[in-house]
């Protein structure tokens, strides 16, 4: 049973941002404060992805732990409420984020995924991650 009154629930639901969220805000602004311009949620790139370097071919998303299943595994029995729901959700974020890993990847495009309380925690270090990778992208079209 929900600890919630059905209009509470809905109000928290509605508060969940698919894109633009505080996570994705910090980073956008820490490459861009370093001189990096990239492309949000680029509807042209199969799966959206929050960050787009196309010159690089560089997908960059940020992903919520929960609902993205982070250590599913173990993690899973922690929604006590419409359990059945949330398992068939988190599975199918889990199968997508595959999905859209392997075509973008098969592309040729890198992508890298961050969980946002690694962004939150440590987005100095997200950062150099991104910028090492650009860096390399840009070393391997000098040699063609």
């Amino acid at each position: 049973m929900d600890v919630l009154t059905k209009e509470q629930r809905r109000k928290n639901m509605q508060a969940i941002r698919s894109k633009d969220t505080k996570a994705e805000k910090r980073l956008a602004k820490a490459l861009w404060k370093k001189g990096f311009r990239y492309y949000k949620n680029s509807k042209t790139i199969f799966g959206k992805p929050d960050l787009t370097f196309k010159k690089f071919k560089l997908a960059i998303f940020v992903d919520s732990e929960f609902f993205h299943g982070r250590d599913w595994e173990t993690n899973k029995h922690r929604s006590r409420t419409n359990q059945r729901f949330w398992w068939t959700k988190i599975e199918g974020n889990i199968k997508r984020d595959k999905l859209v890993f392997d075509r973008l990847t098969a592309d040729g495009w890198k992508v890298l995924r961050f969980w946002d309380t690694e962004v939150h925690k440590k987005v100095e270090y997200c950062v150099a991650i991104i910028e090492q990778t650009i860096k390399e992208k840009r070393n391997v079209k000098k040699v063609f």
